[in-house]
């Protein structure tokens, strides 16, 4: 088995929480505020609290007409963050060893929703709307257009495990020795067909979500984008890390436990499977994971079964918490987001842990676990865990710990 370490350089984030790292990590170690936005936009009657980016996104005046969608603007926000670090470590590469790796579930088609509107007006397409736009594909052509990237450039669409995915293909692109730079994450924007398709489903809430609580009624959708430089060093480039060092993708567990198209297997078989995949990856035990971001989208079945496959692996000690009451669910880009929030937990010279947001009810039919309480604190905190939990039965863990 190969075990190059791989590490997850530089960070460019965007969602709900804004963009600026200092502040993002502020927002979700405590208890300030929701940060989701309340309305009908995205679903006419029902005005619904989302997980809305509300910072300033970029101008794609200047890029191909289908290449103008919501979703790249959040990309392409979160690539500027780690541009300079980027063409820093680019200059001694050969750019067919530069890839991209995306995780989607949206792509371009709020845009396709608006020209399918104008057109049972109009009778025809917007003359600027290109199906092109809203193929699963489009963000990382987009990105590797815009960066004039010569190697494999490709995206993962596997539901809400989407860009979690992403991050392990980019790692086994550079184990394989096929990439000496990978930039991987996710990125997701709001548009009608999630939000109604989850409508439909009945499993939105009205308020803001309670993972694991007994008042839980569902989740709230949101979007946002995630970016990581990932190489076989650490620092490419030489332009400096963050106070408390690098971070190591040292695990990744992935399994597939086929037992229905859209509800999780009650048992938690196939979720305590990839955990205790990416611990054996990463060569660890249990006791040596400080914190847990639980997949924790507050729908009853999957909080249930979370909670039993977490309390199988990890026990009832390890601190954890789900982090879309802050962020919202971003779906494809959530695995790269909650990534990113343990990479900010970190590398940070805080001891804080992430909050877990709830109204403190547990429900008697969740294991209990040990959700992160207001003040919790850890001496130190330098290995975490990352579940991603999809449609299908499409489970990934990931491991992460700095690397002094």
């Amino acid at each position: 088995m190969n075990h190059t370490p791989v590490y997850l350089n530089q960070l460019g984030l965007v969602c709900a929480l804004g963009d600026n790292h200092d502040d993002i990590h502020r927002r979700f170690t405590t208890c300030e505020d929701s940060y989701l936005t309340t309305t009908a936009k995205h679903s006419p009657g029902h005005r619904l609290p989302l997980g809305v980016v509300t910072t300033p996104l970029p101008s794609l005046a200047g890029f191909p007409a289908h290449e103008r969608t919501r979703t790249n603007q959040l990309l392409i926000a979160a690539m500027k963050q780690i541009k300079p670090a980027f063409d820093a470590a680019r200059s001694h590469l050969d750019p067919l060893r530069i890839g991209i790796v995306l995780g989607t579930s949206t792509s371009g088609i709020a845009e396709g929703e608006s020209a399918v509107a104008q057109s049972e007006c109009l009778g025809e397409l917007p003359e600027a709307f290109h199906y092109a736009s809203q193929e699963m594909a489009a963000p990382a052509d987009c990105l590797a257009r815009w960066l004039d990237i010569d190697g494999p450039v490709y995206v993962v669409s596997t539901a809400c495990s989407s860009s979690a995915k992403a991050l392990a293909s980019a790692r086994r692109l550079l184990r394989m020795d096929i990439c000496d730079l990978v930039i991987a994450g996710g990125v997701d924007s709001l548009c009608g067909l999630t939000v109604n398709g989850f409508l439909a489903l009945e499993s939105v809430s009205n308020e803001v979500c309670q993972p694991f609580s007994q008042s839980r009624n569902g989740i709230n959708i949101g979007e946002g984008a995630a970016l990581f430089l990932l190489s076989r060093e650490t620092n490419p480039g030489g332009l400096g890390l963050e106070p408390s060092g690098s971070v190591q993708l040292s695990g990744v567990g992935e399994t597939s436990d086929g037992h229905h198209i859209s509800a999780p297997d009650p048992t938690g078989a196939g979720a305590a499977a990839a955990m205790l995949k990416a611990l054996k990856d990463a060569e660890l035990i249990a006791d040596e994971i400080d914190y847990l971001n639980l997949h924790g989208t507050a729908t009853t079945q999957n909080d249930r079964m979370e909670s039993l496959a977490v309390e199988q692996v990890l026990g009832n000690k390890v601190a954890c918490s789900s982090t879309k009451p802050f962020t919202g669910h971003t779906l494809g880009a959530a695995g790269a987001i909650e990534a990113a929030i343990c990479w900010l937990t970190l590398t940070r010279d805080s001891t804080v842990l992430p909050l877990h947001r709830w109204d403190g009810k547990r429900d008697p039919d969740v294991a209990p676990i040990n959700l992160v309480q207001p003040d919790a604190q850890k001496a130190v905190i330098r290995r975490t865990m990352s579940n991603s939990f999809a449609f299908g039965g499409n489970n990934i863990s990931l491991v992460m710990e700095l690397a002094r």
